[in-house]
């Protein structure tokens, strides 16, 4: 399917993600760049009722794919591609900072019987119930596979890119997330996550490579 009858049709159906995970996902930007900057990007992209409103505290799935990615395409239109992909990755980054603290008991991955594992066993671990917070409270889709020297988190439905065409894999926001995860899961290391394919280029998923090794 060409990449603009890809999105289009995308555009036709309607997935969200739980108010918590929108509700979270603008304080984070708000964190970035700030309140007036929100609320800038919020009416850029013709998303007025969020100012000052955001979703509620609960999970329901009442925050819309369609305005997840937005937002994404409103910073980087803003603030130009390099600079809002930028910006993207930071507020990856913060949403897991702020999630953190409403889903890590839930999954147990703050327990001290967690944090005593080997490095490659909190990996092998920690990223399959990462993806549990997306595939039981979201309509995202995600899996985990692997191989000798490399993670794969591979998003078969995608908030970030949705109904997006891009040139290139455009989806920094989860990049930023998985790289603020894997830090504090493996408990202040840095790992290389590439990714390889994008839902917004017409490939069939969005594909981030992770290597097993960290980088210090």
């Amino acid at each position: 399917m060409p990449n603009e009858e890809k999105g289009n049709a995308q555009e036709e159906r309607v997935y969200y993600y739980s108010n918590k995970h929108g509700r979270i996902y603008l304080m984070a930007i708000e964190d970035v760049i700030g309140k007036n900057g929100l609320n800038a990007v919020l009416n850029f992209a013709n998303l007025r009722h969020l100012i000052n409103n955001y979703p509620p505290n609960n999970l329901e799935r009442g925050f819309k794919f369609a305005d997840f990615a937005a937002v994404n395409q409103a910073i980087e239109d803003m603030y130009g591609v390099r600079g809002g992909r930028g910006l993207n990755l930071r507020a990856g980054r913060a949403t897991f900072k702020y999630g953190l603290r409403d889903f890590a008991p839930v999954l147990g991955i703050a327990d001290l019987a967690f944090r005593l594992l080997p490095l490659l066993m909190k990996l092998k671990t920690g990223l399959p119930l990462f993806a549990e917070v997306f595939n039981k409270y979201t309509d995202q889709v995600v899996r985990v596979e692997e191989d000798e020297e490399h993670f794969y988190w591979h998003i078969d439905r995608c908030p970030v890119c949705w109904g997006r065409t891009s040139d290139k894999p455009c989806c920094h926001t989860a990049m930023g997330l998985l790289q603020e995860a894997l830090h504090w899961v493996s408990g202040g290391k840095s790992f290389r996550v590439r990714e390889v394919t994008c839902i917004a280029m017409g490939d069939e998923n969005c594909n981030f490579v992770i290597d097993k090794k960290p980088l210090d």
